[in-house]
C-alpha cells in the first residue's frame, strides 16, 4: 500500500467499522428470523452503514483538529490532520466525495428496497439526518459532541434505527419486539463511546468538550459504563428468551456475558484515564461479539423451528 493509500486508510479509521456493520447484521437476522430475507438490501445497507462511520471519523478528525482537541495531550492514536500527513482542505475535500458516495449508496438501497412514495421520502430524510449528525458531531460553532449529546446520537443511530430501519428495508414494516435488540445494540455502541470519552476525559475537560465523562466524573462514568452493559446484555438475553425457543438454544450468548463481564471488572478497577486506554478495542471486541452471538442464535432459532 503506498503511502497515500496508508494515510487515507488510516484516516478512515477501519477498527471502527464494525461498530456501523453490527446494527445491519441484527436488523437483518431479525429480517431472516421473519422469513422476509434480502441480500442485496443488506449488500447495500452494509455499504451505506460504512460510509456513514467514515464519514462520521473524517468529520470528527476535521473538527477536533479544528478545535484543538486532537493534541499532544490526547491518549488516542494520533489522527491524520494531527499528524500533518494531511491538510484541513484535503480533509474538507476528502468529506465531500464521502458525502457523495453516501449519498448514491443510500439512494440505490432506498429504491432497490422501498415502493412506497412515503417511505422512501422518510428514509431520505433520515439519511440526511444521519449525514448531519455524523458532521455535526465536533463540526461546527454549536457540535453536540461538546455538549454531551453524543450517547444519545450514538444510541439512536447505532441501535433504534440502524437496528429497526434495517429491519423494515427487508420487510417494510416494524414489529414492537424489535426494541429490545435495537437498545442492546444501541448500548453496547454506547460503551464503546464511553470508554473513548473515559480515555480523554482530562484532555476533554481542558478542551471544553464536555462529554458525559466529563460531566460524570471519572467514578460516575464507571458506573454508567457498568450500567451500559447491564442493560444491553439483558435487552438481548430477554428477547432471545422471549421467542419460546428450547433454552439450550440461547446457551451460546452466555459467552457474550463472560467477556463483558471480564471487560466490566477491568474498567472498574482503573483508576487512571491512562489504563483506559487499552480497553478500547477489548469493548468494540465485546460490542461485535455480543452482536454477533445475537445473530447466531436468532439465525439458530430460526432453522431449528
Amino acid at each position: 500500500m503506498n503511502n497515500s493509500l496508508r494515510i487515507w486508510f488510516d484516516a478512515a479509521r477501519p477498527k471502527t467499522l464494525p461498530l456501523a456493520l453490527v446494527s445491519i447484521f441484527t436488523g437483518s437476522a431479525l429480517a431472516f428470523s421473519s422469513g422476509h430475507f434480502s441480500l442485496p438490501v443488506a449488500l447495500l445497507a452494509l455499504l451505506t452503514a460504512t460510509l456513514l462511520q467514515i464519514l462520521s471519523n473524517l468529520a470528527n478528525d476535521y473538527g477536533d483538529a479544528v478545535k484543538g482537541t486532537d493534541n499532544d495531550k490526547r491518549l488516542g492514536p494520533m489522527r491524520a490532520i494531527q499528524s500533518g500527513e494531511v491538510s484541513l482542505a484535503d480533509m474538507k475535500r476528502a468529506i465531500f466525495i464521502n458525502i457523495g458516495l453516501t449519498i448514491v449508496a443510500g439512494l440505490a438501497l432506498v429504491f432497490y428496497a422501498l415502493d412506497s412514495l412515503e417511505s422512501i421520502l422518510a428514509f431520505i430524510g433520515l439519511g440526511v439526518l444521519a449525514m448531519m449528525a455524523a458532521i455535526a458531531y465536533t463540526v461546527g460553532n454549536k457540535p453536540y459532541g461538546y455538549v454531551g449529546l453524543g450517547d444519545l446520537s450514538v444510541f439512536l443511530f447505532f441501535g433504534l434505527l440502524g437496528v429497526s430501519g434495517t429491519y423494515f428495508l427487508h420487510i417494510g414494516h416494524i414489529e414492537w419486539s424489535l426494541f429490545l435488540p435495537s437498545l442492546g445494540c444501541g448500548l453496547m455502541a454506547v460503551a464503546v463511546l464511553n470508554v473513548n470519552n473515559m480515555r480523554d476525559i482530562e484532555n476533554d475537560a481542558e478542551c471544553g468538550k464536555r462529554t458525559v465523562p466529563v460531566r460524570l466524573g471519572q467514578q460516575r462514568a464507571k458506573t454508567y459504563h457498568f450500567l451500559l452493559l447491564t442493560g444491553a446484555v439483558i435487552a438481548f438475553a430477554s428477547y432471545l428468551l422471549m421467542q419460546g425457543k428450547p433454552v439450550w438454544i440461547s446457551l451460546p450468548f452466555l459467552l457474550s456475558l463472560i467477556m463483558v463481564t471480564k471487560h466490566g471488572r477491568a474498567v472498574w478497577a482503573t483508576e487512571q484515564p491512562a489504563q483506559i486506554a487499552p480497553m478500547l478495542p477489548v469493548i468494540v471486541k465485546c460490542s461485535l461479539v455480543t452482536n454477533l452471538l445475537f445473530v447466531g442464535v436468532v439465525i439458530a432459532q430460526t432453522l431449528t423451528s
